[in-house]
């Protein structure tokens, strides 16, 4: 059964235990004001345990830290949910939020560590990776919360939202840079279309709606698919108390969008959203891989091409254009600039269906429209890029891209640390196991937290 599941095998094989190691070798020279600690979440069944679908696979989070120079350690852990140990989401009384599989992303806010995914509460972990528990802040979330919220770079503010596929389909929070629920908002005029990234931007908060929709009869466990009568839209809305009641819908060529590269306004007051999407195919495609099912992509992201929205609020238009042909996914920025215009972003390339491009770091450069790419071989797949910035920084790719590659001719993965403005090869810090390809992550520097040790 295994074999008929890609996201169990190859650069997605489960790792079966938890372990720690110290002392990580290291090649080159790990640059000193790296020091914290990256943390990346990936979907992780238990031996013995096949999921109906990729993301329905338990969370399980590794660490990586590195202080002054030195890479001191590596662990590994299964993030301890009731959804482990097999609860059921949904149970007599509804649904149960704590029964997650906390697999999708890891963050940092208010110094809390919260692993996330998107249908349920976070879950808070200890700086060593161990559970905590789900966190309801303070019992003001009775929400499910985005795998991908948004710290204001400038107010600390973190962003997020709770959707679902019954009314009210949309809920927009917002918590203070100190971890309080400040705001909560239901957004009208929301569907059920499957959201699992968003946007802000100094004034508005930005929706995306695809044509992937609640479809009870998707029997894998996510019960999503694409319909022709779900409209594609983005939403605008206003930041601020009484924003909600102010959102516009904007309608979009038919497609799907999984994440945001950044969203800003322009010169003329517009709002410009930019991310990778797909088309009916290309989502076909990857939903075939994500269960298992024939007629599948050889990889998770097929056909996934980077594009941009123009949004003019004056005029009540929509231009939208595919900006590059190359397969990409899980685009990062230098997070200072979420929100307001961004001159670079980052991503991971892949193979497409006819066997274009390869896996590799990318570099865009939204001015000159000029991409590089940092090939990483063969049979080795990057991580998400996460960008952390160097000492002294004063241009916007002044920093490191942090990425864990899988190597399965070695059976091994590795730490790479890429110089952000020329994709150059800084250090490698060889890891103690070949680690699960995964989803998102963060770097997490010593100063977000209270103390340093461990």
């Amino acid at each position: 059964m295994t074999a008929d599941k890609p996201y169990l095998t190859g650069h997605y094989t489960p790792v079966a235990d938890e372990i720690t190691a110290t002392g990580l070798t290291v090649e080159g020279s790990l640059p000193p004001e790296l020091t914290g600690r990256l943390i990346r979440n990936s979907h992780n069944p238990k031996p013995g345990v096949t999921p109906t679908h990729w993301f329905k696979g338990s969370g399980m989070v590794h660490g990586i830290r590195l202080r002054e120079g030195r890479a001191e350690w590596y662990r590994n852990r299964w993030v301890h949910t009731p959804a482990l140990d097999g609860a059921p989401y949904l149970t007599e009384h509804g649904p149960d939020l704590t029964a997650s599989v906390a697999g999708t992303h890891v963050i940092e806010h208010a110094g809390r560590l919260l692993a996330l995914c998107e249908a349920n509460l976070p879950f808070e972990l200890t700086r060593e990776l161990e559970t905590v528990g789900a966190h309801d802040f303070d019992g003001k979330l009775r929400t499910a919360m985005t795998a991908h919220p948004k710290q204001d770079p400038v107010t600390g503010e973190l962003h997020f939202f709770g959707s679902a596929p019954f009314p009210p389909f949309l809920t927009h929070h917002v918590a203070d840079a100190k971890g309080e629920i400040v705001r909560s908002a239901e957004i009208p005029g929301a569907t059920a279309s499957l959201k699992h990234d968003f946007a802000i931007t100094r004034r508005h908060v930005v929706f995306i709606e695809g044509n992937v929709t609640f479809d009870p009869t998707e029997h894998s466990g996510i019960p999503y698919g694409w319909s022709e009568k779900q409209p594609a839209r983005i939403g605008v809305m206003p930041r601020g108390e009484d924003g909600a009641r102010h959102i516009r819908w904007f309608s979009i060529e038919p497609g799907n969008m999984l994440h945001v590269a950044n969203a800003f306004e322009d010169s003329q007051g517009r709002v410009v959203l930019e991310g990778p999407a797909v088309d009916r195919a290309g989502f076909q495609l990857s939903w075939n891989w994500w269960v298992g099912a024939p007629g599948r992509g050889t990889e998770p992201n097929a056909r996934s091409y980077s594009r941009r929205w123009v949004v003019d609020l004056a005029a009540g238009t929509v231009d939208e254009q595919i900006v590059d042909d190359l397969a990409v996914e899980f685009p990062t920025i230098n997070e200072d600039y979420l929100g307001t215009e961004n001159r670079y972003h980052y991503a991971v390339s892949f193979p497409d269906e006819k066997g274009f491009g390869g896996y590799g770091v990318v570099k865009y450069d939204r001015t000159t429209g000029a991409r590089r790419v940092h090939q990483v071989g063969d049979a080795r797949l990057p991580s998400e890029a996460v960008f952390v910035h160097a000492a002294g920084a004063t241009r916007e790719d002044d920093g490191y891209l942090l990425t864990v590659v899988s190597d399965l001719k070695q059976d091994a993965s590795q730490l790479l640390v890429l110089d952000a403005s020329d994709l150059d090869r800084v250090a490698t810090v060889h890891l103690p196991r070949r680690v699960t390809a995964g989803i998102h992550g963060s770097w997490i520097p010593d100063s977000a937290l209270d103390g340093t040790e461990g």
